[in-house]
């Protein structure tokens, strides 16, 4: 059922994609530069107007519908309680000698790179 609800949801958002995509841009994006007022000589809704709200408003619910069934199959335990546990580490086992994280002291190593012959 979820799955099935997914596959629905997928499509209602590529179709709302699309619808949104095909309307015609009446320019003043984000309603700048508009009238306002009760007389704005505003169009008749055109039927991709109200295909786009019926698209929304069926990508809406099968949103909510989603988000229900997923906090009813939800478990309710954290995800770090499934994480298995790790073993206590003893001090010297496979950890290395202080002396051995230590830079090279300068007697150990060549001043000046070996000569090529």
């Amino acid at each position: 059922m979820e799955n099935v609800l997914l596959v629905i949801h997928l499509i209602l958002a590529l179709c709302l994609i699309g619808i949104v995509l095909l309307q015609r841009s009446e320019g003043g994006g984000l309603g700048i530069g508009g009238g306002g007022g009760a007389a704005t000589g505003r169009p008749a809704t055109t039927g991709m107007a109200k295909l786009t709200w019926v698209f929304a408003i069926a990508f809406l619910t099968t949103s909510i519908t989603l988000t229900i069934l997923a906090a009813q199959n939800a478990g309710g335990g954290s995800v770090a309680d499934t994480v298995p546990e790790t073993e206590e580490v003893v001090p010297g086992s496979s950890l290395p000698a202080g002396s051995e994280l230590l830079p090279p002291s300068p007697t150990d190593a060549p001043l000046t790179p070996p000569r090529s012959e």
